[in-house]
């Protein structure tokens, strides 16, 4: 393994206590350790704050909204607990594996479900499906009869497929000049003919970097593809909560901060921060309240931060831009899916989830959530004019809808769901560290080598908790 790599799969750890000597110099602070503000409620911060307390830091974490979870969190609408878009992870998402345990949300909990083995039905509007699940045998080969049999492509198209599969076990996601190039070229120069594209390689790369493969990062869909299906037979299980994001990034997130004494203050939002590091905040009895801590986490969206940080940090950062994610929301009269959940090809319901259990309703199948990734041609449609496409197609992917009767519809948008995770935008994803002393960077767009998902948030937490603990250690943090 690289030093890079070795780095990589360091911080996907979580922290353990009492290691990188926690507690060194922080009688030069004061008795009670030095003392550190989170900005941003999301994962990125749940996670700094929380390694920070552990290594005896006093903790503020301030989050803009009510809640806690970021863009990874539930809201009420009636009698339905709704998430605001469906969020998957895999095996290897260790990072975000580790976050779940800290939080007493893991797959042992049932809060969590994690399959044994990878296993995901895809369906296409002409009836056509297929299955891409894998078997025991070792990357890549685990994946090979999946591959050999699947149905969504011709005889001719899945004889090409370890073709790319190979090329990109050995792109190394690393190269700055593979990130320069785009996904989609790179398929098709090894022959993988649009059919495979979108009936493949597009299924998983979409979900996973929220752009159209033509544009997407060869990067990041090198590491999506390595880390997640090529590397290790195990890395591509799926996982997703079986209860509302909020009851495990908010309820638990804010259980698990208030026993390592963090002090969580919701409805306080930042109006400006200094580079000595003074924190002018509205908090939410509209008063003000100004922080001058040791240390600064800025945990936020990229755009956000950048309108936030004091001219002495360059911000680079600021032309990543945005990609969409719309989700539709479906309740029926009966069941319609029959399981929990369904690819969909050749169709923009890409992804159908079941999520009636979580969301409070009883009869498994009833409640779904459709989630369109690099929605853009979508994303601003009247609901009116969604309704009928949507209703449309999933009568076409879900034979058991011709006959129920739609009793609710509406749709939630993530106009900045992720960053534009294109060809070239590693170069503009920053580190934890700045040049302001005490200042730090977390949030899924900073330098995680991942895409932009829970766990690259939770990467980017755990990196800045060490930078700062390892800046206290060696001295060099400000007094």
């Amino acid at each position: 393994m690289s030093k890079r790599n070795a780095e990589s799969a360091d911080e996907g750890r979580w922290p353990e206590h009492g290691s990188e000597n926690s507690t060194v110099n922080a009688r030069a602070f004061s008795t009670a350790g030095p003392e550190a503000l989170v900005i941003g409620g999301g994962l990125a911060g749940i996670t700094s704050a929380l390694i920070l307390a552990e290594r005896g830091w006093q903790v503020t974490l301030v989050e803009a909204r009510p809640r806690l979870g970021g863009r990874a969190t539930s809201y009420q609408r009636g009698e339905l607990t709704v998430d605001n878009g469906q969020h998957v992870f895999l095996r290897c998402c260790t990072a975000y594996l580790a976050l779940l345990e800290r939080l007493d949300a893991g797959p042992a909990s049932g809060l969590s479900v994690l399959q044994d083995r990878l296993d995901i039905p895809l369906r296409a509007p002409d009836g056509a499906t297929a299955r891409l699940k894998r078997t025991g045998a070792p990357a890549p080969l685990h994946l090979a009869g999946s591959l050999l049999g699947y149905g969504l492509l011709t005889l001719r198209d899945r004889s090409k497929l370890g073709r790319a599969a190979l090329a990109l076990r050995f792109t190394d996601p690393a190269d700055p000049a593979v990130d320069a190039q785009g996904f989609g070229p790179f398929l098709r120069k090894r022959g993988q003919s649009a059919n495979a594209v979108n009936r493949l390689w597009s299924v998983i790369s979409t979900a996973t970097l929220n752009i159209d493969p033509d544009a997407a990062s060869l990067a990041l869909a090198a590491k999506v593809f390595r880390t997640g299906l090529l590397e290790d037979s195990t890395g591509s299980d799926l996982g997703y909560a079986a209860v509302p994001l909020g009851e495990i990034h908010d309820t638990r997130a804010r259980a698990a901060l208030k026993d390592q004494g963090v002090d969580v203050r919701d409805s306080t939002k930042v109006l400006s921060l200094d580079a000595d590091r003074t924190v002018r905040l509205r908090t939410r009895d509209d008063g003000e309240l100004t922080l001058r801590p040791d240390a600064v986490v800025l945990a936020v969206p990229h755009d956000v931060a950048a309108a936030l940080l004091p001219a002495e940090v360059p911000t680079p950062f600021a032309a990543l831009g945005h990609s969409p994610i719309l989700n539709v929301h479906v309740r029926y009269d009966r069941p319609v899916l029959d399981g929990p959940f369904l690819a969909g090809v050749d169709s923009p319901a890409q992804w159908i989830f079941d999520r009636t259990g979580p969301t409070g309703l009883p009869d498994a199948g009833r409640y779904i959530a459709v989630t369109v990734s690099a929605a853009d041609e979508f994303i601003e449609r009247p609901v009116a004019e969604l309704r009928s496409l949507f209703e449309n197609e999933l009568t076409r992917l879900l034979p058991l809808a011709r006959d129920a009767k739609v009793e609710e519809f509406f749709v939630t948008r993530e106009k900045h769901a992720t960053f534009r995770q294109a060809s070239g935008s590693a170069a503009l994803r920053p580190g934890p560290g700045t040049p302001v002393p005490g200042l730090y960077l977390a949030g899924s767009w900073t330098a995680t080598g991942w895409p932009d998902t829970m766990e690259s948030a939770v990467r980017s937490g755990i990196s800045a908790a060490r930078v700062a603990q390892e800046h206290l250690v060696d001295g060099s943090h400000p007094h």
